[in-house]
């Protein structure tokens, strides 16, 4: 297949894009803005293949996406361009109503109009998938899950804005009958993860003996997702999920973000032992709670197992030693993400 992967550049989508370049035969064209948090040295190792493109474009520029869809002729779109920090939205909702909506809708439009001209084999097996989070689901008490039929209650900027693209994506499904797939996924970790995330914040402060803030007493609740493991989902759903299906990925790893501070921290007491900060669970600071924190969130991924196969492979022990270890051996790929706009402060104060 020809796959075209919005947000290529990003955490997921780059490691996406690994997978296919160097597990498949398929031909990926990544197209990203290169805001922020999308780094092309995250694909470093694929980036003179023949079979990966690279269009340094925004999603919602409808002229750009056109001429993409013109010249490349994909069989497929995963659409994983968004804005995805909450702190951010909390900051700075424009751009994530921007993105997250306007561009989905960009990308639904064209991709129906190009959809509509295919021929009947390439018509029949075309499908766009819309990568979303288990963050629209809202809040969970102490006990349950969410499910693909669990009504959407988004908290904040962030989670509101991809509800709305959710509901866009099966609203062209509905009216249109575009063909469509839904992914919702847990919290990921992983390597080549910008660093304003609690995973690699957490490890960069540490390794600099700065401060390791924990928002409110640590007791959130995530369910936690190695990218490696999404990117396999992802890929399998794409190509045998079924049409206008949602589908939830889940790691099926509840931790509180107390316990993995303390995970971060146990294990660089271990792995570098060396460090003038052991134990480094010293160096952890509480703070306030961020503005509409959810409490826990959790996936039922049994549809996605019990339909399509899939199950993770990483425990969160696992998983967790092999990203420490990353960030540990790509010091200069952490240098150069720090050494522009975003330094480690505080966000989603809901200061502009």
């Amino acid at each position: 297949m020809k796959i075209i992967v919005t947000g290529g550049a990003g955490f997921i989508g780059s490691a996406v894009i690994r997978q296919y370049i160097n597990d498949t035969d398929h031909e990926v064209i990544n197209l990203d803005a290169l805001t922020y948090a999308g780094n092309l040295e995250s694909l470093a190792e694929v980036s003179n293949h023949p079979r990966y493109h690279f269009e340094h474009a925004n999603i919602c520029d409808q002229a750009a996406v056109q001429r993409i869809f013109e010249q490349y002729q994909p069989d497929a779109i995963m659409h994983l361009a968004a804005e995805s920090h909450v702190d951010r939205s909390i900051d700075g909702p424009a751009d994530f109503i921007q993105t997250n909506i306007v561009g989905t809708y960009v990308l639904l439009d064209l991709a129906k109009k190009y959809w509509e001209h295919l021929d009947g084999d390439r018509k029949a097996a075309f499908k766009f998938h819309h990568v979303s989070t288990d963050e629209v689901y809202g809040d969970l008490e102490a006990d349950g899950f969410f499910t693909e039929e669990t009504s959407y209650e988004p908290s904040s900027p962030y989670s509101a804005s991809k509800a709305s693209s959710d509901h866009l994506v099966r609203a062209w499904h509905r009216t249109y009958g575009l063909p469509i797939v839904i992914t919702n996924c847990s919290n990921n970790y992983g390597s080549y993860q910008f660093p304003e995330k609690l995973i690699p914040l957490v490890t960069l402060n540490a390794l600099a003996g700065k401060p390791l803030p924990i928002y409110g007493d640590g007791s959130q609740i995530r369910d936690w997702l190695h990218v490696d493991d999404h990117a396999r989902a992802l890929r399998l759903v794409l190509e045998t999920g079924k049409l206008g299906e949602t589908y939830n990925i889940g790691g099926h790893n509840e931790k509180t973000n107390l316990e993995v501070v303390k995970t971060i921290c146990a294990l660089l007491d271990r792995l570098v032992p060396e460090s003038p900060y052991i134990p480094h669970e010293s160096l952890i600071t509480y703070v306030s709670d961020r503005p509409g924190h959810d409490v826990r969130y959790a996936i039922d991924a049994d549809k996605i197992a019990r339909d399509l196969g899939w199950t993770p492979e990483e425990t969160f022990e696992t998983g967790m030693e092999k990203t420490i270890n990353w960030y540990l051996e790509n010091d200069e790929w952490c240098q150069h993400v720090l050494d522009g706009s975003y330094q480690g402060e505080r966000l989603g104060l809901g200061e502009d």
